[in-house]
C-alpha cells in the first residue's frame, strides 16, 4: 500500500452523475477524506472516463489511485463497494504506466505538448482522406499512408480505441507501442506495426489544406496539424491500484481470448 502511516489520507473524486457523487458522499462520511494535494491514496469513483481524468489531472504527483467502477465499462476500475476499502487498499496490486508525449505543430506553427494514457490518434477532418508520412526513429518506413488515421496505443490503451481499429492487444509488460492505421486506404495491405516502446514515431501531414488533420491525446485535440511527434513519456511514472482479482494485466490478457 502506497501510505506511509497504517491508516492512508484518502481523496475522493467522483464522476458527474448522481449515483458517483452519492457514493463520494458516503464514502467521505465512512472513511474520511483531505485533499487530493494532500492524500496517500486517491480513489477514483466513475468509468474509465473519469479515471483517465484523475490521472491526468494529479499525473506530476505520481499518487496512487485506485479507481471503483460505477459507470459502463471500467476496464481500469474495480467492482464498486462501500465496506472494506481500507483493506482492498492494503492488498491491492501496483500497476506502473508510463503516458504516451505528444508534440505537435499545427498549421499556424504553433507547438503544442499534451500527454495520452491510451493513445496518441490522428483523424481526418474533412470528406478528404489523410496523406501522412511515417517516421520511426527518424527513418522513413512509409512516405505515402491514404487512411482516416492512424494511432500509436500504449499497452493499457491497446484495448481500447486501438483494438477497435482492429490493432493488436499488448501485454502490459510487453515493452511495445502499437502503431496502428484507422481504415488505411494505401498501402491497402498494411496493418499496422509492434514497436520497441522507446521508438519515436513522427507524423507528417502530406497536402494538410486540402486534407486537414486533428490530432489527440486521449480526450485533447489539437486542430490542423502538420507534424506529430510521438514518445514515451519516460521520466513519468502513473500508479494505479487493483484488487487482486482485478488485475490489469489479468484483463489485458483475457481480452485476448474474448468471443
Amino acid at each position: 500500500m502506497a501510505a506511509s502511516s497504517p491508516t492512508p489520507r484518502l481523496a475522493f473524486v467522483a464522476a458527474a452523475t448522481q449515483v458517483a457523487r452519492a457514493a463520494r458522499s458516503a464514502l467521505e462520511q465512512r472513511y474520511g477524506s483531505v485533499p487530493p494535494a494532500q492524500a496517500d491514496i486517491i480513489v477514483a469513483l466513475g468509468g474509465d472516463g473519469l479515471m483517465l481524468q484523475a490521472l491526468h489531472r494529479h499525473m506530476r504527483r505520481g499518487t496512487p489511485i485506485f479507481g471503483m467502477n460505477l459507470g459502463t465499462v471500467g476496464f481500469l476500475l474495480n467492482t464498486y463497494k462501500q465496506t472494506g476499502l481500507l483493506t482492498r487498499l492494503r492488498k491491492a496490486r501496483r500497476v506502473t504506466l508510463s503516458p504516451l508525449r505528444m508534440r505537435a505543430v499545427d498549421s499556424r506553427g504553433r507547438k503544442h505538448e499534451v500527454m495520452a494514457i491510451n493513445e496518441v490518434s490522428l483523424l481526418r477532418s474533412s470528406r478528404q482522406t489523410a496523406r501522412l508520412e511515417v517516421k520511426i526513429d527518424g527513418r522513413m518506413r512509409l512516405p505515402d499512408l491514404y487512411c482516416d488515421g492512424a494511432m500509436v496505443a500504449t499497452p493499457a490503451g491497446s484495448t481500447a480505441y486501438n483494438l477497435s481499429a482492429h490493432g493488436p492487444i499488448l501485454p502490459l509488460g510487453a515493452g511495445l507501442l502499437a502503431l496502428t492505421p484507422i481504415n488505411a486506404f494505401r498501402p491497402r495491405r498494411w496493418r499496422g506495426a509492434l514497436l520497441p516502446r522507446a521508438s519515436s514515431v513522427e507524423f507528417a501531414i502530406l497536402d494538410p489544406g486540402k486534407r486537414p488533420v486533428a490530432a489527440a491525446a486521449d480526450s485533447v485535440e489539437i486542430a490542423n496539424v502538420v507534424k506529430v511527434t510521438v514518445t514515451e513519456a519516460i521520466d513519468i511514472e502513473l500508479t494505479l491500484l487493483f484488487d487482486p482479482e482485478h488485475d490489469l494485466e489479468e484483463r489485458i490478457l483475457k481480452e485476448q481470448f474474448a468471443p
